[in-house]
């Protein structure tokens, strides 16, 4: 099982989904979403998992977010990737890639359980 886990030292939320891995034995590789931002393929990946709801791939609470002040709905696929890679603090965190084909945002324990148990 590979698991890539994109956190952010601060975010409550993703140290609340490392504690629940480890708990549960699983390995993964823990990458600073701020310093190392998921690559171009994860976030197309992303994109098209949540693409009934593109503004799930947001940190919708974060002041990097509430800064915009733009319609994420009005944007390109291209234009939120620009985004997102231009500024970590922007991504849904934990952001966990699964296998390199399964995308999850955030943490819900119920989620994880139906993914990995």
């Amino acid at each position: 099982m590979k698991i890539i886990f994109y956190s952010y030292l601060r975010c409550s939320t993703c140290r609340k989904a490392s504690n629940w891995l480890d708990k549960k034995g699983l390995e993964y590789k823990l990458i600073d979403i701020v310093k190392e931002p998921p690559l171009l393929d994860f976030l197309n990946l992303a994109l098209e998992q949540y693409s009934a709801d593109k503004k799930r791939i947001f940190n919708t609470r974060g002041k990097s977010f509430k800064s915009l002040n733009i319609d994420i709905y009005g944007l390109s696929n291209e234009e939120i990737i620009k985004l997102l890679l231009n500024d970590g603090k922007l991504i849904k965190r934990p952001f966990l890639i699964y296998e390199e084909k399964k995308i999850l945002l955030g943490f819900n324990e119920i989620e994880y359980v139906k993914q990995f148990m």
